[in-house]
């Protein structure tokens, strides 16, 4: 076994963890893992864009649709954080070179999505999680205090009296042990538990099943969102393409396959979710259809070029005729419970992004606000080390537990993960 000291350990590199990593002080050693190469992320995937509040009259509007989408069974607190620290945080991601997509005068070209009583969702035409990659980790790769690993697991967290010190990692099949004063848990959901997912098939619950081996508390374990609209294609056996909830917020209806209207395309995701399982049972049909062919050809392939094309890779023309949908798993509301500072109920530990709970999204995720999650709060928590990390001193121990393989431990991983969940009345398709 190899051991390695660092002062901030951060597992996972999506918007959470990196934007974490560059906003730590530059004089700290960083380490960020990645379970498969830095790019293999939800963020990547993510198409839509990035809520903002439009200005500071907008905070309070914000707040509530974020509220109201939730079923006002968010941590109001956390909700007024994410709201009022929207605007500096995406100011901060622009300043890091994202391009956002600008109107004729040359401001910021917001677009409307589900349950915004405004438009106020920010984006790079349809690929705006591809270009906030790209830019974090464009920055990541030039800090010279911030060390990369692709293809590293992190098979368990090292804990000392209840105070996290570290994490054991597989890389090339061996086993490290790193010794840390932070950890920083941003390893995603649980979308690769599920047959019909739009996330990344590596995402099993891995920093979830950690936390429930070490009794860290969790919260909303239950709370796991269906997208009305991904691309229903039935020889499909990996991961679902998602049709962007901005598709309907740029004018998209949907039919069932006789034609007819049945729901307001810009109710929250649930209620457009469970209006297309019943239709789609109505009909006995597997699918409902989203059309978008009305709209002009070349707006529709510069708007949504990467839906355009890959829907045409599928054998359907967006311009031409209606996508066939249905809902799929998308997003995990629950996760570890986390305060403001995305602390967690261990010493030392640190959640973000998916992996967390921050308790913004109540029963029911506002659409893109979890790109906007990832910012602000892993932003909190950067600060949050910044400020204490001097007065901690690096805890080592030794570690004699050696672990057989990936494979087993990651087995392990969605068997804890699949039974938390169900236990408390969450439904896995498995």
């Amino acid at each position: 076994m190899k051991t390695k000291y660092v002062d901030v350990l951060v597992v996972g590199s999506g918007v959470a963890g990196l934007y974490c990593a560059l906003n730590l002080r530059q004089d700290l050693d960083v380490m960020v893992v990645s379970k498969d190469k830095l790019d293999c992320t939800n963020t990547y995937l993510a198409q839509g864009g990035i809520s903002v509040a439009r200005d500071i009259n907008d905070v309070p509007l914000f707040a509530e649709d974020t509220l109201k989408a939730g079923k006002y069974e968010n941590d109001l607190q956390a909700v007024k954080v994410l709201t009022r620290e929207s605007i500096e945080n995406v100011d901060s991601l622009v300043a890091l070179g994202l391009d956002v997509d600008k109107d004729e005068d040359g401001k910021w070209d917001y677009t409307k999505e589900g349950a915004h009583c405004v438009n106020r969702i920010i984006h790079t035409q349809d690929n705006t999680g591809e270009n906030v990659a790209k830019t974090l980790i464009k920055n990541a790769l030039c800090r010279d205090n911030i060390q990369i690993s692709e293809d590293t697991f992190l098979v368990d967290i090292i804990v000392k009296n209840n105070k996290c010190i570290g994490g054991i990692l597989f890389k090339d099949n061996k086993q490290i042990n790193i010794f840390a004063k932070s950890i920083v848990l941003a390893c995603g959901g649980i979308g690769g538990l599920y047959k019909n997912s739009t996330s990344q098939r590596i995402l099993n619950g891995d920093g979830l099943a950690i936390a429930i081996r070490h009794d860290v508390e969790l919260k909303d374990i239950n709370y796991i969102q269906i997208h009305p609209t991904a691309f229903y294609d039935e020889f499909d056996e990996g991961r679902r393409f998602l049709i962007s909830e901005s598709v309907r917020g740029e004018g998209g209806k949907l039919y069932n396959v006789n034609g007819e209207s049945f729901i307001d395309e810009l109710l929250p995701r649930d209620v457009v979710s469970q209006a297309i399982f019943k239709e789609m049972e109505k009909t006995n049909s597997p699918y409902v259809l989203l059309d978008v062919s009305f709209l002009d050809e070349d707006y529709l392939k510069n708007r949504f070029s990467t839906i355009y094309n890959k829907c045409l890779e599928k054998g359907t023309d967006i311009t031409k005729e209606p996508i066939k949908v249905s809902p799929a798993q998308h997003y995990f509301m629950g996760g570890i419970k986390v305060d403001l500072d995305a602390k967690t109920s261990m010493e030392n530990l640190y959640a973000l992004g998916e992996t967390a709970c921050t308790g913004i999204h109540g029963a029911n995720r506002l659409a893109s606000n979890s790109l906007l999650e990832g910012l602000v709060f892993s932003k909190r928590a950067s600060s949050k080390i910044n400020n204490k990390i001097d007065s901690f001193n690096l805890t080592k121990i030794d570690v004699d537990k050696i672990y057989a393989s990936q494979e087993e431990v990651e087995n392990d991983n969605r068997k804890i993960v699949v039974k938390a969940i169900r236990d408390k009345g969450g439904v896995i398709d498995d």
